[in-house]
Order: C-alpha cells, then sequence, then structure tokens
C-alpha cells in the first residue's frame, strides 16, 4: 500500500519532536480519522525564514510521513515561501500518497498555515 519514500518518512521521521521554546505553534486536526498534528516553527525575525521545524502528529503512516514532508519542504523557506507549498507539493514528493490518504498532505498544509498566520 505505501512506497519506500513514504515508509522510509514514517519509520525515521527527522522532523520528529518538539522544539524548546518556539516562535509559533501550529495545529490542525481531522476528527473523522483522528489525526492530530503540531507543527514547532523557529522563524529568523529579519530574514522571516523558517530555521527549525519539527512535528508531533498522531496518526497513521501517511499523517507522519506527511508531516516529515512538510517540514523538510518549509525548512529554510521565507515565511511568503512556506505559504505556497500545497497538498499536492507533499504528496509528489512523497511519490504520491494513496487516494483514500491524501487528507493527510491537507491537514499538514493547514497546520503550517495555522502557525505562518499566527505569526504574521
Amino acid at each position: 500500500m505505501y512506497n519506500k519514500q513514504i515508509m522510509q518518512h514514517f519509520t525515521n521521521p527527522k522532523f520528529f519532536g518538539k522544539i524548546n521554546n518556539p516562535d509559533v505553534i501550529g495545529k490542525a486536526g481531522n476528527p473523522r480519522c483522528g489525526d492530530l498534528l503540531t507543527l514547532y516553527l523557529k522563524i529568523d525575525e529579519k530574514s522571516r525564514r523558517i530555521k527549525g521545524i519539527k512535528f508531533e502528529t498522531l496518526g497513521c503512516a501517511s499523517a507522519i510521513a506527511s508531516s516529515d514532508m512538510i517540514c523538510k519542504l518549509a525548512k529554510g523557506k521565507t515565511l511568503e515561501q512556506a505559504l505556497k507549498i500545497g497538498f499536492q507539493d507533499v504528496s509528489d514528493e512523497l511519490g504520491t500518497l494513496p487516494p483514500l490518504k491524501i487528507h493527510c498532505a491537507q491537514l499538514v498544509t493547514e497546520a503550517l498555515k495555522d502557525a505562518i498566520n499566527k505569526y504574521k
């Protein structure tokens, strides 16, 4: 069901955990499937770049892999660039999520947008 890329980000997520004293926290959840995601961001105030990003996710393999991928895609980006990351970008980078799991990519982009909008 899952490809190698998804399994790699699920079994060995590089961005899992909390950031102490984050500049902002973004959250999103899906009551239908029970997925819950929290993103922690450190932002360089001058350049407005995401210099640190971590996640905590309660959910399936697709939710965890999508969380790890959104962190990979957003790290080092300006807030404006990060806002342009869409769920299809996340899915494509993971080698395409199964159709029934695309909501996981939507969830992580919602959490990132939540964090950035709170910071602004």
